[in-house]
């Protein structure tokens, strides 16, 4: 298994019954959203739904918006063991510039998908982050060009370069009203034809950037 130079985190140690509690909210809200509407996810709704008390739903996320943030670093744990350790080109065993390329594409994808996750994890009465996964992004992307020997001087100024085509202004466009999945399928076809071009435009960038440097 690779080594991330900036995991994400491991999740904090918990008591047994407070990590079964936690796995219990998240697929009930996960069933919730899938079956209702995000929107329609709420901190009472949750408690009833899950069979717990509303206390218990409040400590745990403090918040609606907590709820999904919560989704969101779960699925963000995914996405990033699957770089650490899945198959290549997006795991290890492949060339840096190539599992670049992979890593681009698979982020876009992710945060495409989990557009409404990422939309309801917003507080609305603070701006909106543009951090994202920004720090195990910035890490790895850093990591694969000082592998790959591409040339370019400055790596540092050039992965944050990168790391801002995949996670800030996106994250705040996917957060923006009117974009995404809405359950409307023409909407929804829309928001594909939009994003889909965006792995491409990717992988254009770092072959002219890395490739030719």
């Amino acid at each position: 298994m690779e080594r991330s130079p900036l995991p994400f985190g491991r999740p904090r140690a918990e008591r047994a019954d407070a990590a079964r509690n936690r796995q219990q909210l998240l697929a009930v809200a996960r069933e919730m959203a899938a079956e209702l509407g995000a929107d329609k996810v709420t901190m009472d709704g949750l408690a009833e739904r899950a069979g717990l008390g509303k206390g218990t739903v409040y400590r745990r996320f403090g918040t609606r918006a907590g709820i999904f943030h919560a989704l969101l670093e779960d699925d963000e744990h995914a996405f990033q063991h699957q770089v650490l350790a899945g198959p290549p080109p997006l795991g290890p065993g492949a060339e840096p510039l190539d599992r670049l390329v992979a890593y681009g594409r698979a982020r876009i994808a992710y945060l495409a998908d989990h557009v409404t996750i990422v939309r309801s994890a917003l507080d609305r009465h603070r701006a909106v982050p543009a951090e994202g996964g920004s720090g195990f992004t910035q890490a790895h992307i850093r990591m694969l060009l000082g592998h790959a020997g591409t040339g370019v001087a400055d790596l540092d100024s050039l992965t944050v370069q990168l790391t801002s085509a995949l996670e800030g202004p996106f994250m705040i466009f996917l957060a923006l009203p009117g974009t995404g999945p809405d359950g409307d399928a023409e909407a929804d076809a829309a928001f594909q034809r939009r994003t889909r071009p965006l792995g491409g435009s990717w992988q254009t960038l770092i072959e002219r950037v890395c490739r030719t440097a």
